[in-house]
């Protein structure tokens, strides 16, 4: 009877350890792979050759994981040392382990902006706005803007490159490849050129690409926007007169934008940019063209004005002229304003 009793025992005692090893087999695996395992949201970047240990121990530290140790098993059973692809992920705190490690080994990324904004007058600077946002290597991109090559593939050289790229914001993959990126902008520059604004060109006796030409120029004349559709329709006046554009910004372009103040003698530099000595439109683009620009050209303001100069308010505006005499009248009102603050300016110091 008494042995009989101790098999009981023994029978009960294996049933309860089997029982608190299934409770506790069953626990974990919700706990890693159901349960929500973090305590914030975490933007993670996965770079290629990565080591799975260093990215856990960004997301314990970044998510403020509530069980690394889910982390490490699941990553662990599903393999991720050999598997992880490089991306960015956003991970968020109903996530649970399993599902994050799911994540990286199948590359289920979360799209990245990539914006394009402000004035970009330099191919360097283009790369490095992509550079900032993207996986894409600066110096790889810009080796692209001057593949004559890789680029007559969309149609641009590495002289009017500029025009392909339309400021805004693009919702891409952050690991896009370089042509990847290329291929992007060439599909929204496509689907910005609508019939109509090839039709509203043709109006203003322009192609598409001089439109982008045009609308670089009335961007480096003002940050005003509502300047842009005065200056774009004074520009196309000079141009159905055949005057000369005579526009300062493509001086600056002639010296790679480093003059503080363009005077006399840099209106004589021989390039095809330099509007004060040639005639006509530069042969391409000085900057990357904002829309607004672009638009601005399509729907000039129809006026008089032959001339502008800046302001004396010096608030970023401009002062506007039919005819020279006004213009010199304007121009001379700037220059005495000008002398006066600068003599103000010296005296304070």
């Amino acid at each position: 009877m008494l042995k009989k009793k101790s098999i009981l025992a023994v029978s009960a005692a294996f049933i309860v350890l089997a029982a608190s090893a299934g409770v506790f087999a069953g626990t974990r695996y919700w706990l890693d792979r159901k349960a929500p395992c973090f305590g914030n949201e975490y933007v993670l970047y996965v770079y290629p050759e990565t080591e799975s240990g260093a990215v856990l121990d960004s997301i314990a530290a970044g998510a403020s994981a509530k069980r690394k140790g889910s982390l490490v098993r699941c990553a662990e059973a599903f393999g991720l040392e050999s598997g992880m692809k490089p991306g960015k992920y956003v991970i968020r705190p109903e996530y649970s382990a399993a599902y994050v490690v799911r994540m990286l080994l199948n590359g289920w990324q979360t799209p990245q902006n990539l914006t394009l904004s402000g004035t970009i007058r330099s191919k360097g600077r283009l790369a490095k706005a992509v550079d900032l946002q993207m996986m894409a290597d600066s110096a790889e991109f810009a080796a692209a803007l001057e593949d004559t090559t890789f680029l007559a593939g969309y149609g641009f050289t590495p002289e009017n490159v500029f025009a392909l790229f339309l400021p805004d914001t693009y919702e891409m993959y952050w690991t896009a490849s370089v042509k990847d990126i290329f291929d992007r902008f060439k599909k929204e520059y496509d689907r910005f050129w609508t019939e109509e604004r090839v039709r509203l060109a043709e109006q203003q006796g322009l192609s598409p690409m001089e439109v982008s030409v045009l609308a670089s120029i009335v961007n480096g004349e003002t940050l005003k926007t509502a300047e842009y559709p005065v200056i774009a329709g004074v520009y196309l006046n000079r141009l159905n007169r055949g005057m000369k554009l005579q526009a300062d910004p493509t001086v600056c372009f002639c010296f790679d934008y480093t003059l503080d103040r363009v005077l006399r003698k840099h209106l004589a530099v021989d390039s095809p940019y330099n509007t004060y000595k040639y005639k006509g439109l530069p042969p391409a683009p000085i900057s990357v063209p904002p829309k607004a620009c672009i638009d601005a050209v399509l729907h000039p303001d129809t006026h008089g004005y032959m001339y502008f100069c800046a302001s004396p308010a010096f608030d970023g505006t401009h002062r506007f002229a039919v005819t020279y005499r006004e213009h010199l009248k304007n121009a001379r009102e700037f220059q005495r304003a000008l002398t006066a603050r600068q003599r103000a300016a010296s005296s304070a110091s």
